[in-house]
């Protein structure tokens, strides 16, 4: 079995036409909804997507992927929106079409919900949402965007913090993962997959450095896009660790998951031969941004599965925690499965 744990929310024009509603009324005219029936989702899902003449079911079953957990969009939700529950309904009806979409297509998409996070609001705000998600969607998880101010004029503490515990208590009581993901960028200086790379280093490094598993040993923390730069620069980190007589940074690094979002070869296998294929787990973000085809080869960029599959150097057993093992125990989906049911 083939499980992507990191896949986003393709919905219908309908969801980005309430947005610009609600953003340029800013919540004075009501909240509203976004309602889209099963036919109608049905027959979108099955619809064209990304301008590649196949749908988001047909990319999926081209590569051979059998399970995709869905969330939102990251670069759309719009944290840093004001007022905050401009951001807050948004996020809300997007968990509803992803909730929606788990439920019409059991057999390909489970839920990860995305939070209503504010800048310089404690996440203990996103707990009601989380809760719903989790117990009425039976979703698996929720990404956390490490930086709600979008690169904007709010320092927030890094995810070592206790800032930050009040939602990591509330993931080790309901046994779900955190899945760290940056999301909208403001600053004119980089774009927002730069962003995501960025934020998703320091919450790496800051995590890595911290208490936080230590105060929460069952939690359970995957990031995305292969750590960002950490892979690259571990070594970096790995010597001070060594000079200070301190725990080897690597047997920090060791205590979060990471995504196999990366797009060539050589990024894979850095990835996996630094954290090892136990902390690895299996992720294309297909349809999205590495869905084009590399002009040299002919082959889907986000076909990652390829490239893991040409490892000679990793066994069988290797392989299979990569694409599957590793995600339903992380994710529960065994008991998901029936729960959600």
């Amino acid at each position: 079995m083939v499980i992507d744990v990191h896949g986003h929310l393709t919905a219908p024009d309908s969801l980005y036409v309430y947005k610009a509603n609600i953003v340029s009324h800013r919540g004075s005219h009501g909240r509203g909804k976004v309602e889209v029936s099963d036919d109608e989702m049905v027959a979108f899902l099955r619809q064209p997507t990304f301008g590649t003449g196949k749908s988001h079911l047909d990319l999926l079953k081209e590569v051979g992927t059998d399970l995709q957990l869905l969330s939102p969009r990251p670069f759309q939700m719009m944290h840093a929106e004001k007022p905050a529950k401009v951001s807050q309904w948004f996020i809300e009806e997007c968990n509803n079409l992803v909730a929606q979409q788990c439920r019409l297509f059991p057999d390909v998409f489970r839920g990860v919900c995305g939070l209503p996070q504010t800048p310089g609001i404690s996440p203990k705000d996103c707990i009601a949402e989380l809760e719903r998600c989790v117990r009425e969607f039976g979703f698996v998880g929720c990404l956390i965007n490490p930086d709600p101010s979008e690169a904007s004029n709010y320092d927030t503490p890094g995810m070592g913090d206790e800032f930050w515990y009040p939602l990591y208590q509330k993931l080790v009581e309901l046994d779900v993962p955190g899945y760290i993901h940056g999301a909208g960028c403001r600053s004119s200086r980089h774009s927002y997959s730069t962003h995501f790379i960025n934020e998703e280093t320091i919450s790496v490094i800051s995590l890595a450095g911290s208490r936080v598993f230590q105060d929460f040993p069952k939690l359970k923390m995957v990031c995305s896009h292969g750590g960002g730069a950490v892979p690259y620069h571990a070594g970096r980190f790995i010597a001070p660790s060594l000079r200070r007589g301190a725990v080897n940074f690597i047997d920090n690094l060791r205590k979060l998951y990471f995504d196999t979002v990366l797009y060539t070869p050589l990024a894979c296998e850095l990835l996996i031969k630094t954290v090892g294929a136990d902390r690895c787990v299996f992720g294309t973000e297909r349809p999205g941004v590495g869905t084009a085809k590399d002009p040299k080869t002919g082959k889907w960029m986000d076909d990652v599965r390829v490239y893991i599959d040409g490892f000679d150097w990793l066994s069988a057993a290797d392989k299979k925690l990569i694409f599957e093992d590793n995600a339903k125990k992380l994710f529960r989906l065994d008991v998901g499965a029936k729960t959600a049911a």
